[in-house]
């Protein structure tokens, strides 16, 4: 069992950035691959990111590559999503998910956050 707690949302202008958190209690974390997903208004739930276990592999959707950085600090029980040049279209509930197995696009997880709201608006 994992309890996942995200942080960082809020309004932002294009072309700004934000930082997202996912705090991790209860089981090792490190026992688990992390990834994020986003939920827009009227939209399917869909991956924007993943991390392996130690950190050492990380995969992207197409929209957000170049942009955005997913990392974990496995110390801290913590992952994150460094967003860059924020689109409107990035508007979103964010989700922090965790799995045994790889974090894709199409992995059954096992565990979600609650989500944080990501607002990018002039």
């Amino acid at each position: 069992q994992v309890q996942l707690v995200e942080s960082g949302g809020g309004l932002v202008q294009p072309g700004g950035s934000l930082r997202l958190s996912c705090a991790a209690s209860g089981r090792t974390f490190s026992s688990f691959s992390m990834g994020w997903f986003r939920q827009a208004p009227g939209k399917e739930r869909a991956f924007v990111a993943s991390i392996s276990w130690g950190g050492t592999s990380t995969n992207y959707a197409d929209s957000v590559k170049g942009r955005f950085t997913i990392s974990r600090d496995n110390a801290k029980n913590t992952m994150y999503l460094q967003m860059n040049s924020l689109k409107p279209e990035d508007t979103a509930v964010y989700y922090c998910a965790a799995s045994t197995r790889l974090v894709g696009p199409t992995t059954q997880i096992g565990y979600w956050g609650q989500g944080t709201q990501v607002a990018v608006s002039s």
